[in-house]
């Protein structure tokens, strides 16, 4: 018999579950935590990290570090000027008008830091 997974994309943090003899059990992360946050970093040298590494070095590198990327998505980059000032890394108008993350010479779409995010859950 096949498994149910359940995910909760979180806006801070997230969680992924299983459904095992009826009854829901959370997935431990690679850290041995049950929530995982929803946070992607990129460093200087080029490593991408995700969760709690991501995190943890936030404030040494606020700029690079992508959190609470939930309340860009699906939305134009002129429908979110006060998230604008919430956040220290930059956000720019992409394609169609749509909000992009900007990291050095490449922009990312909400979707895709989600998708960072997902891949460290898995």
């Amino acid at each position: 018999m096949s498994k149910i997974i359940g995910i909760d994309l979180g806006t801070t943090n997230s969680v992924v579950a299983i459904l095992e003899g009826g009854e829901p059990k959370v997935i431990e992360n690679t850290e041995g935590g049950r929530t995982t946050p929803s946070v992607v970093a990129f460093k200087k040298d080029g490593e991408r990290l995700a969760g709690g590494p991501a995190k943890r070095q936030a404030v040494t590198n606020a700029e690079n570090t992508i959190f609470s990327i939930k309340r860009f998505m699906g939305r134009s980059y002129s429908e979110v000027p006060g998230e604008l000032k919430t956040v220290p890394y930059k956000v720019v108008q992409g394609e169609g008008g749509t909000a992009r993350v900007s990291i050095e010479d490449k922009t990312y779409t909400p979707q895709e830091i989600s998708a960072m995010i997902l891949q460290k859950l898995k």
